[in-house]
């Protein structure tokens, strides 16, 4: 059984865009995808924020200990997959970045 825990409070709160209606017409799977990357971003962020900086540091466990503390509902193993994806390639990036600046 899943104690339930409090939203966390301590994280800096950015404005956000505003909400738009989603496109009519699209194959249901489109909406499925789209609101799962949007859930896997939010983890990752709330991961980011958390000190987790690597993929390895996010097990399923933990991401989803982080959906219960940031109010969404439990991700699947695909959303989890995603999350580390989403880990793996910002640091990747910055990494890439820092040492092309250090060769030169």
């Amino acid at each position: 059984m899943a104690v339930a825990v409090p939203p966390l409070h301590d994280l800096p709160s950015f404005p956000t865009l505003p909400k738009k209606r989603m496109p009519a017409g699209r194959p249901r799977e489109w909406y499925e995808s789209h609101n799962r990357r949007l859930k896997a971003m939010r983890l990752a962020i709330a991961l980011l924020n958390s000190g987790v900086y690597r993929p390895e540091q996010a097990p399923n466990r933990k991401i989803r200990s982080t959906a219960a503390r940031i109010g969404v509902h439990p991700p699947s193993d695909i959303t989890c997959r995603m999350v580390r994806s989403l880990i793996r390639n910002d640091s990747t990036d910055r990494t890439d970045r820092t040492d092309r600046a250090v060769r030169r």
